[in-house]
């Protein structure tokens, strides 16, 4: 059989035409990334138009409305500039809203997170029917807002509630809850804590969970007690649990609505109204839409400045492993 020899000079030549082409590899790794991204597109394409057309367009045209004059009842929108905003900033009773809103959710987050951080550590121990307790406490968080306001609207009734007859228990006469104006906006609270804790809880079970036992026993070893464990290796490693906790707590405690609705309407003497409410009240009992829209706008931009204060200041308290 014949065989054939390249010469030196052949040989690279040919090595040459073997070669995968770098511009070829290219212009299919580019065709291939197009792909997967219209891919990704394709499957993402319904919750983007959803979340586009409920949330980007709302926002947008809340915006607008800030600036007109409408009645709902009319179509005719009337632009009027920043008058919205200059009757709200010199409203005394849109000022009473902000400061009640502030209390309800400071009171309302401060609490649900202390409460649900000292039950997660009770209950990470290793006690009998732990988890039918952990089950109990949390299953007020999976009941809507109005069952639970109605049933605590008699747990606060003033002759016949659970609250004062305990109190009347111990010889101490109880308020009147939710008709003074003293007293509704911490019975508004107490009803969040119950509500929320549970959800803390849950939350700080799975952070403690994750903190591994060699650095307690460590901590154990070198002669720390339980509360400088707790203190100096338990909760800094909880402090991002924690920021979780106080930003996603914080946001819904300022957007509150439903157990104000149910259990005081605002009241008495506007003790109880917050930002929802009072959107509500002066977009539907009113009908001042542009009037609404202006304050949930400030409500909104309230919202996202206190998010990224805390994403800021986070920075100087959440240690992360």
């Amino acid at each position: 059989m014949a065989t054939r020899h390249f010469s030196l000079s052949q040989q690279p030549e040919r090595a040459q035409r073997t070669r995968p082409n770098r511009r070829s590899l290219y212009w299919w790794s580019n065709r291939r990334r197009l792909t997967d991204l219209m891919t990704a597109f394709l499957f993402l394409s319904p919750s983007l138009l959803l979340f586009g057309v409920f949330v980007y367009y709302a926002l947008g045209f809340n915006i607008y409305l800030s600036f007109t004059s409408w009645n709902f009842l009319s179509e005719i929108k009337t632009f009027i500039g920043f008058a919205n905003f200059e009757r709200m900033f010199s409203d005394q009773r849109f000022w009473r809203v902000v400061v009640n809103t502030f209390y309800y959710a400071v009171g309302s987050v401060t609490l649900s997170v202390i409460v649900g951080l000292a039950l997660a550590l009770l209950l990470n121990c290793q006690l009998p029917w732990r988890g039918f307790f952990r089950t109990l406490i949390f299953s007020p968080y999976v009941t809507t807002i109005a069952a639970i306001s109605l049933l605590w609207i008699w747990i606060f009734d003033p002759r016949y509630g659970l609250i004062n007859y305990v109190l009347g228990l111990i010889g101490i006469e109880g308020p009147r809850w939710l008709t003074s104006t003293t007293w509704a906006m911490p019975a508004l609270i107490i009803m969040n804590v119950w509500h929320t804790v549970g959800y803390c809880m849950v939350i700080y079970l799975a952070g403690l969970s994750a903190i591994p036992r060699d650095l307690h026993e460590a901590a154990a070893i070198d002669g720390a007690g339980r509360w400088a464990i707790f203190r100096y290796v338990t909760l800094p490693l909880l402090s991002p649990t924690t920021f979780f906790l106080v930003v996603t707590s914080l946001i819904g405690a300022l957007q509150v609505f439903d157990s104000v609705a149910v259990m005081t309407q605002g009241g008495p003497v506007d003790a109880t109204k917050v930002f929802n409410y009072y959107i509500y009240e002066q977009a539907f009992a009113f009908f001042r839409a542009g009037y609404a829209a202006a304050v949930a706008l400030v409500l909104f931009i309230m919202i996202l400045a206190l998010t990224a204060i805390q994403i800021h200041l986070s920075q100087r308290w959440v240690h992360y492993q």
